[in-house]
């Protein structure tokens, strides 16, 4: 088959992106399947990230189960695994070149003097406090307390930082009258996708106040530096997807990246999948085992089970009919995922 090329003449790539928090569960092998697919149709090659960066979370051996299971689904990647905690330098130098520029580089005025990343002293309990809550995903928009002691009051800001007061990163977004103030993109399972980066998705941490950087910047970062241009995920991280996009032109802007060009974007894609609950309606966790791997395979369940009743929720196949990712590359395609966006709701047990 016929591998498709981006804009700088590199293979389409795509990658699977595990956090080792536990063991996988079918929403998980679901995503990572229709990754696969997407990428192995266009005749491109796949690569394993373990994104271990929010050590908190991290499970010892979940980073060896994740690939235990899915070289028993027949899931391969290409390459060694890479771990977002060997990566350090990556994230200090994209938030260090971050840091050095302007929010807005062609503002007059006040607005010329925000930098893009300011510091932030708001607990979460402050946040959720000043702010109104959003429909659907929860999502909470940062008020911008500490957007606006910085414009008003920064020799305060400094005196907080000089007694060490403990505070996050965050990243400015474009005022409403920028030029870069929305972001356009279209996603092939949910078409043509418009968010306003003030009023949709607020200033977002990039470094948390424990020190941690957060996933809006690493994951950036990563795909900037692989050359990941195929990204598949759920639909929650949809509104991400701008965000990302935003960071990832700043970086260019800042020279990070070496000869990436910004039309490379142009060539990037993304899919979002419904998301996959229980039987109750509840999105499915880790913390829930009854679906997980390790579950299913003690159960005696065989890879091709598992495989082809994600087929059949991604709508590749009438049924849920036993198969393997290779019987299924003739018949992808993200129009036949695309016709149903409705979140799927999956019994108890799918496999009796």
């Amino acid at each position: 088959m016929a591998a498709r090329f981006g804009a700088l003449g590199a293979m389409v790539t795509g990658r699977f992106a595990p956090t080792p928090s536990g063991r996988m569960h079918i929403g998980n092998i679901y995503a990572m399947l229709a990754a696969w697919l997407s990428s192995r149709a266009q005749g491109g090659r796949m690569l394993l990230r373990i994104e271990d960066i929010d050590t908190p979370r991290v499970l010892p051996d979940a980073d060896r189960w994740i690939m235990d299971d899915l070289t028993w689904l027949g899931l391969d990647w290409d390459g060694d695994p890479v771990y977002q905690s060997q990566r350090h330098e990556h994230y200090e130098q994209a938030l260090a070149i971050l840091r050095a520029m302007p929010a807005e580089p062609s503002a007059p005025s006040h607005a010329a003097r925000l930098p893009l990343i300011y510091p932030c002293f708001c607990s979460r309990a402050d946040i959720r406090a000043a702010s109104a809550p959003q429909e659907g995903d929860r999502f909470i928009i940062y008020p911008g307390t500490c957007r606006r002691a910085w414009s008003e009051q920064p020799e305060t800001v400094r005196a907080r930082l000089a007694a060490g007061d403990q505070h996050s990163l965050r990243i400015a977004m474009p005022t409403p009258a920028s030029s870069r103030a929305v972001c356009r993109f279209t996603d092939r399972v949910y078409g043509p996708q418009t968010f306003n980066l003030a009023c949709d998705l607020g200033d977002t941490v990039l470094r948390r106040a424990d020190g941690l950087f957060a996933y809006q910047l690493v994951v950036t970062v990563d795909d900037l530096l692989q050359g990941v241009d195929d990204v598949v995920r759920g639909r929650d991280l949809l509104r991400s997807t701008a965000l990302q996009l935003y960071i990832r032109d700043r970086l260019v802007d800042g020279g990070f990246g070496g000869e990436t060009d910004k039309t490379d974007c142009l060539e990037l894609a993304f899919a979002h999948l419904p998301l996959i609950d229980n039987a109750a309606g509840r999105r499915l966790a880790k913390r829930e085992r009854s679906l997980d791997m390790g579950a299913l395979r003690k159960r005696g369940i065989q890879p091709e089970q598992v495989i082809g009743y994600c087929a059949w929720l991604l709508g590749l196949i009438d049924q849920p009919e036993p198969c393997m990712p290779v019987d299924l590359l003739d018949r992808f395609s993200w129009e036949r995922v695309a016709a149903n966006t409705a979140d799927r709701r999956i019994p108890d047990d799918p496999f009796v």
